[in-house]
């Protein structure tokens, strides 16, 4: 063929231990026959917390097994404990620092065994403990084709790997895996090679959500991130809407503006809290064209909404 594009995306991986044949992957757990009424899930990630909460609504009791100190590594801090202060207030057990050393098929359930030495009895186990690019098995290495070490397509910024006529988009590059970016590279490919109108794509400010119960959402950098390239003012409101107010439920919102003390401009926003994703959507365009905290502050807010609190932090 004159081009070959790759697009074969990402697969789950599960470490191999003692026990391993009786876990899932995020992929059977899409088909199970019947809901489990005892879920272990392992991992801290976007999959490990979006399926907690899935499991936890649907009524099944829900342990979160993480390695870490926290859920959502790579997140700010402050949505970390945030999310899972929210986790456990729904229920979810979470275990910190945590390791499973093996699980044993016993009297058609699951004994987890872990390294500090108890045990949980479960009717299912999940592992959600990260993806690789799917490119093993379709001949890549033999023609050429120069890859990552976990198996991840090298490509430059026209998405051509190595091989001149070979390109690679999506998860297979472990770049920003992401599905609206993956669609956005395989775009910028066609309108490149076959529409003549050569692009690239932006990978500065793009928003990612989870899907957790209460979702995530955030575009630009952490507060930790931010740090370590200016100094910074943070703007922070823990929020209850208004109809769980009536309601008397104890579910919060927490919003976060990390702005760069120097320029004024807003440098990160970040949700956790019922619609996060429809709410960062329309400040991710803000962020793109530089808004600053001084035109944040100048927006009239929506009342009474949520949304309104972003426009509404003062010092």
């Amino acid at each position: 063929a004159e081009k070959i594009l790759i697009a074969v995306g990402g697969w789950p991986v599960i470490p191999d231990f003692p026990g391993r044949a009786h876990v899932i992957s995020s992929n059977e757990a899409l088909d199970l026959p019947e809901r489990p009424k005892r879920v272990v899930i392992v991992g801290g990630g976007y999959i490990a917390v979006e399926f907690a909460g899935i499991f936890n609504a649907l009524g099944s009791e829900v342990t979160l097994v993480i390695r870490a100190g926290q859920v959502l590594r790579g997140f700010d801090q402050d949505v970390r404990a945030t999310l899972a202060e929210e986790l456990e207030k729904s229920g979810i057990n979470i275990r910190r620092d945590c390791l499973i050393r093996s699980v044993e098929k016993v009297n058609g359930a699951y004994s987890v065994m872990f390294d500090q030495g108890d045990e949980l009895v479960a009717d299912c186990v999940m592992y959600a403990t990260g993806r690789a690019p799917n490119s093993a098995g379709i001949g890549l290495a033999e023609a050429g084709v120069k890859l990552h070490a976990k198996g991840a397509v090298e490509v430059d910024a026209w998405n051509r790997s190595s091989v001149t006529n070979i390109f690679a988009v999506g998860d297979v590059t472990d770049r920003v895996n992401l599905t609206p970016v993956a669609i956005n590279e395989g775009r910028v490919f066609a309108e490149t090679f076959f529409n003549k109108n050569p692009m690239t794509l932006d990978y500065t400010g793009i928003a990612s959500a989870v899907f957790s119960q209460p979702p995530v959402c955030v575009v630009g950098l952490s507060e930790e991130e931010a740090r370590k390239q200016c100094d910074v003012r943070l703007f922070i409101s823990r929020f209850r809407a208004m109809k769980h107010t009536l309601s008397g439920r104890n579910e919060y919102s927490m919003m976060k503006l990390v702005v760069d003390k120097a320029t004024d401009r807003v440098l990160g926003c970040h949700m956790v809290g019922e619609d996060a994703p429809e709410i960062i959507q329309g400040l991710a365009v803000a962020l793109k064209c530089g808004a600053t905290k001084a035109q944040f502050d100048a927006t009239v807010g929506i009342h009474p909404t949520v949304a309104e609190e972003f426009v509404t932090m003062r010092d």
